[in-house]
């Protein structure tokens, strides 16, 4: 871990990254390509030291609206256990009535669920859980460090008992790992039990870039041996890496969220994560004009 100083904290579409690196070992973390001019070992967490500070005042001089954390690095690494950053960016948003929008795979939510429930109750939260298989045993594989697919279940099942939106991000799909039906039906009767708002999915695959591409070959070899070969094989250096099975599981997968009433449209789950709602004892133009 090491400490730095940020200039701002909110980007223009009022995304907040308190941490950057992460601990939590995903095998196909796209955070570690080197497009993004990471200039620190992925495992040495960068921490903005002055974040708090920063969005207290960003928050005092803007209109409310929906802040959102989770994009690039996330907000419950180990680390934050101690730090407790992330908890007081929740208190923060409470106290100025803000929205929030939080991305996890990790069960130490639950310890701020409090608080987002009473952000939920004053304006609007959000909390978006990763899924990526429904097998235990191989979640430990692709993701060692961080909470186990049934602990992110129990997430899913607390904001369900206190009426705090959801939204699963069901990515990636790794090609000959986890691109089967059991696999897909598993994560969505999840979903489904859990009255998820939507899932996000930009298809059956993984990303691959340089950075990323090389740290999840080494580990093909490690737990996987020979897929590595197949990978290179059939994608060569592709950025997209999509499942063969990929027209037949998106069939299933709007199929099902569509008898369930779950949201699929990327663009519309986007659109609801960055709507801030209108206060109920506030008044719009059309009570105006309704009298």
């Amino acid at each position: 871990m090491h400490l730095v100083k940020a200039k701002t904290i909110l980007s223009k579409t009022n995304g907040i990254n308190i941490y950057r690196g992460c601990l939590h070992g995903c095998i196909y973390c796209d955070a570690r390509s080197k497009c993004y001019q990471m200039k620190h070992d992925f495992e040495d967490i960068e921490v903005k030291e002055n974040a708090l500070f920063l969005l207290e005042e960003a928050l005092k001089k803007k209109a409310p609206c929906m802040i959102g954390t989770g994009s690039m690095s996330d907000p419950y690494i180990p680390l934050e256990k101690k730090l407790l950053y992330t908890k007081r960016m929740l208190e923060l948003i409470e106290k100025y009535e803000f929205g929030v929008a939080i991305q996890t795979k990790s069960d130490l939510i639950l310890r701020d669920i409090d608080i987002i429930d009473r952000i939920n109750q004053k304006s609007k939260a959000v909390v978006q859980v990763t899924l990526t298989t429904y097998d235990e045993a191989l979640c430990k594989k692709l993701e060692p460090y961080v909470a186990s697919t049934n602990r992110r279940v129990e997430v899913l099942k607390e904001c369900k008992k206190r009426g705090i939106p959801t939204v699963v991000w069901l990515c990636p799909i790794l090609p000959f790992i986890n691109d089967n039906q059991k696999n897909l039906m598993g994560i969505l009767n999840y979903c489904i039990e859990n009255n998820v708002y939507g899932i996000i999915c930009f298809g059956m695959g993984v990303t691959l870039r340089e950075g990323d591409r090389e740290y999840f070959y080494e580990k093909l070899d490690e737990y996987f041996p020979g897929l590595k070969e197949r990978y290179i094989a059939i994608y060569q250096n592709a950025y997209e890496v999509n499942s063969l099975n990929n027209d037949n599981l998106m069939n299933l997968f709007y199929a099902v969220c569509k008898q369930h009433k779950i949201k699929t449209d990327v663009s519309d789950i986007f659109n609801y994560l960055h709507e801030f709602p209108v206060k109920k004892n506030q008044l719009s133009i059309f009570d105006f004009l309704d009298e």
